[in-house]
């Protein structure tokens, strides 16, 4: 292997002080434009990389922003990654991505290596939940900028951007009940997480605001999968007084329970109408296509990094800390309108 070019090699093919050579790579004023020039591409010839960790240690700014998501292969976590990187890649900031696969084990280790690296900054959709909250406060770096998005827990100097979930929940579930609609069960997916018990409360308290009394047994608590919702689907469908509609906090739940629904010729909507949140691609492309509340993750994403970037802006001493909370907006399609 070649060894590595330095400034001080840089310095010696054009017969200049490695101090030169610094302020040039450095942009520095005092140097004039014709040595810069000269150096960048002696530097370029010489195949020089800067370390940038060691700009990092010099400087404080590294220009590298973690971005820790539960799974990378999800089409909202996607579309919530290219949001911050559509915002910060202009700036100059390099995203370093990593994924949790909801183990809070790997999340701490992931935290701790992107601190090791001198990041200016780490946007989480943490896997931690509240039952763990004081575990999470110790990961956390307060020198370092840590903005939650989708999944937070709540901190004093700990910024946040979610969407208005119990909104959500309670227009998906009211407009179930413009429908005509009058047993509605929900789908839940972990209580334990702030967003979904948003998602809950909009759904309980939109029963009743129109005096419908609220049903243990339509609730179901599932993984957010196919099989689970299969699996809920057969359960609501074989009680005394099944019910006539299904508000899911999740789209992928809600697919399983649609192709059960189907399987057993139970008509959507004439029969049942249903409704789910995230409005994952494959929603608008199902026979029925599937109503569900949108998540808005691209501008979710542009609004972490626009956070991040007022918090690093900030020249007073004092923390920055913003609870940005964005509208929920009900994607209505043929599975829950029987207009």
């Amino acid at each position: 292997m070649s060894k590595k070019a330095t400034i001080y090699d840089i310095a010696k093919e054009l017969n200049i002080t490695a101090a030169t050579v610094s302020r040039a790579l450095n942009n520095n004023p005092k140097i004039s434009e014709k040595t810069r020039n000269l150096v960048l591409a002696t530097a370029t010839k010489l195949n020089y990389k800067q370390n940038r960790l060691a700009l990092a240690l010099k400087s404080g700014k590294s220009k590298n922003v973690g971005v820790v998501v539960p799974f990378i292969n999800k089409n909202f976590f996607a579309s919530v990654i290219r949001g911050i990187e559509d915002e910060l890649y202009p700036k100059g900031f390099h995203v370093i991505i990593s994924q949790t696969y909801e183990d809070r084990n790997r999340e701490k280790k992931i935290i701790q290596n992107l601190l090791n690296a001198q990041v200016d900054g780490i946007l989480l959709s943490t896997s931690f939940t509240e039952q763990n909250k004081d575990e999470f406060k110790e990961t956390v770096k307060k020198s370092t900028p840590f903005i939650l998005f989708d999944r937070v827990l709540r901190f004093n100097e700990i910024s946040t951007v979610t969407i208005d979930d119990y909104q959500g929940g309670f227009v998906a579930t009211e407009h179930l009940i413009a429908q005509g609609c009058k047993k509605i069960a929900h789908f839940d997916v972990d209580q334990s997480i702030e967003l979904y018990q948003h998602r809950f409360k909009g759904y309980k308290d939109a029963l009743a605001k129109h005096n419908i009394p609220f049903r243990k047994e339509y609730v179901i608590s599932l993984q957010s999968n196919m099989e689970a919702g299969k699996d809920a689907a057969k359960t609501l469908m074989n009680l005394p007084e099944p019910p006539d509609a299904i508000f899911s906090s999740t789209d992928n739940g809600l697919l399983g329970a649609v192709k059960y629904l189907q399987s057993k010729s139970i008509r959507i909507p004439e029969d049942l109408s249903v409704v789910g949140f995230s409005n994952e691609p494959f929603t608008q492309f199902m026979e029925p296509s599937i109503s569900s509340v949108d998540q808005s993750p691209l501008e979710m994403g542009k609004m972490a990094a626009k956070v991040f970037l007022e918090q690093i802006e900030n020249d007073s001493n004092e923390k920055v800390q913003s609870n940005v909370v964005l509208p929920a907006k009900l994607i209505v399609r043929k599975s829950s309108s029987k207009t």
